[in-house]
This record gives C-alpha cells, structure tokens and sequence, in this order.
C-alpha cells in the first residue's frame, strides 16, 4: 500500500507508561560510543587531570545519555505528525499511541535536570557542554527554527552531536581544556558524513517503493535535496572530515597516519552500506550487526594502538619538504 501508513482519522489508544518510556530511545545509547575517542585523546595527550577519574567517567555517561534521551523526547512528540508518512517510523510510540503533550514535556523536563545535575557534579565546563547538547536538541526539533527542516542545515545542526560527545569524553579526563578545533572540525564533518549517507539511504528506498511526495511529507528537507545532491554531499562530508583528521594527526603525533587507509575504508564501506536495500545506516544504532563494518573498526582500533605504542621513523619523511630530483 502505497501511501500515508496511518490514517489521521484513525483512533490511537492512550499512551502507557512503557510508551513515554520508549521516546526516550534507550536503545540508541550505543550512539556514545563517540565519547570513547574523546577520552582517549585527551589521556595520551594531555593525561588525567581529575582527582575523581571513576566518578567523572560515570557521571560524563549520565549527562550523555539523560540529555540525550531529553532531545530524543521532543524530537520524537513533535515529529509524529510526520513519522506517520514513513514505511516503520510509523510504528512509533508517538505515531500509534495518544501521548499527552504535558507528560511529555515533564519527562523532558526530568531528563534534562537529571543531565544537568550529573554535569554540575564533574566539573563546569561539563555542564556547559550539556546545555549546548541540550539547546541543540531544542534548535534542530523546535519551531521557529526547526533546522531539521532545512536542506543541509539539517545534516550540519544534528552532526553538532557528534563533537559534542567527542568534547565529553575529553572534559571527563581534563576539564581544564578543549580538543585542537582540528580534531573538533574532523569528528563535526563525519558525524555530517554519516548524517548525509542516513538520508541518501532513506531518500533511494522511500522514494522507489512509495514515491518522493511521500517523501517529503515525512521530512520536509527531502524537497532541497536530490540522490545525486545528497550522493555529492556525503563525499563532500567525507572529504572536509578526512582532511581535518590528517592535520590533527600530522600535528599531533605522525605515526597516526597509519590509521588513515582504514579510516578511509570505513567512510567507503558506510557509503556502500547506505546505497544497499533495508540499511542499516538508516537506523545508526544497529550498525553494530554489520560485520564488514566492525572488522574495519576493529583495524582502526588495532593501528591506533600500534601508532600510539610504537615510534615509526620513517613517517617523519613526510613532515619534511621532500622534492623528486630529476637526472
């Protein structure tokens, strides 16, 4: 049946409590994994500056997750008006159950305090960045602004979270600093990357099995876009993240260079993944099933460990102007 998957005549049985429980998308937590980075880095190049590591850890991860599920919250109530035009978005809570807009905005409310909290606990600058993740959330999924809406302003405003968690992850291990803005712009543009390929993937398979008006009901951003212009876009992304992390490494420790060919192969293996029937890049969190995927992940994490542990001098040839002489 092609066509709007819900009726908007059709009755919805009130909301339970499981239902304003699921908008908040627990099983979108493995979306943190971004943080990791973020610790890494600052440990190997600034080292710990907390006298509370085990207690930061755990409350950075609170913050992470509480003011997510806050954004997750009225992300999900204000798009259910449109989630019913989408082949399974339209299966969610918000679409198939009558959610009251009070409770929702309670739970929001307890979400955001509980993130907040938790920040104020570790340090300031944490919580600074939760209110920045917080009022994200609010810039992408509320009118007037709504960003989401607007072709490729959508893809640049929701990406925001993607440094966001890389800057958690640091701020856990030093407070007292922020990542090179190299770093910063690197994780930004693959967080647009993987963003991009998530609608490029969305826009080949609804607009072939139900038609692109469909479409753009669903998101109104799908009328400023094409497949080739999301297609360019996506290799765009790619190419300003790639470029941003080969400075960081270059400045910060050459021998991460080695990490460039695997990287370079996860972007072309998600982008192949994104132009496949069913993707799992349209539903990030599942991403952990993709096993060509993690086996690349796996080499990043393998060489990273080589490059940190082990001095490779050769790699300092390419810091040096180097010209070919001719005979």
């Amino acid at each position: 049946m092609q066509a709007d998957t819900l009726s908007p005549s059709l009755t919805r049985q009130p909301g339970r409590f499981r239902d304003y429980l699921a908008i908040a998308r627990f099983d979108h937590s493995t979306k943190h994994i971004f943080i990791l980075p973020g610790v890494m880095l600052a440990y190997l190049l600034r080292g710990v500056h907390t006298t509370q590591l085990g207690l930061d850890l755990l409350l950075g991860l609170m913050t992470a997750i509480a003011i997510a599920s806050a954004n997750y919250c009225i992300n999900e109530w204000l798009d259910s008006a449109f989630d019913r035009h989408h082949p399974t978005k339209s299966q969610r809570p918000s679409v198939q159950r009558e959610l009251k807009g009070k409770w929702v905005f309670l739970e929001w409310l307890l979400f955001l305090g509980a993130g907040l909290l938790c920040a104020s606990r570790s340090s300031a600058t944490l919580t600074l960045v939760a209110v920045l993740f917080a009022l994200q959330g609010v810039v992408y999924n509320v009118q007037p602004l709504r960003t989401k809406d607007k072709a490729y302003l959508d893809v640049l405003s929701e990406s925001v979270n993607n440094p966001l968690r890389l800057l958690i992850g640091w701020i856990i291990i030093d407070p007292t600093s922020l990542p090179p803005s190299s770093v910063i712009l690197a994780y930004w543009f693959g967080g647009a990357f993987l963003m991009a390929a998530k609608r490029y993937s969305e826009y080949r398979e609804i607009t072939a099995t139900h038609g692109r008006a469909l479409l753009v009901r669903y998101r109104a951003s799908f009328a400023g876009y094409s497949e080739t212009s999301l297609n360019v876009s996506c290799f765009t992304y790619g190419l300003l993240s790639n470029f941003f992390l080969a400075v960081f490494l270059i400045k910060y420790r050459i021998e991460y260079l080695l990490l460039m060919p695997f990287i370079t192969a996860l972007f072309a293996q998600y982008l192949a993944l994104a132009m496949q029937a069913g993707s799992s890049a349209q539903a990030p969190e599942k991403l952990f099933r993709e096993r060509s995927l993690i086996l690349i992940v796996a080499a990043v994490a393998i060489s990273f460990g080589v490059a940190t542990f082990i001095d490779i001098p050769a790699f300092e040839w390419l810091a040096g102007q180097r010209f070919i002489g001719l005979p």
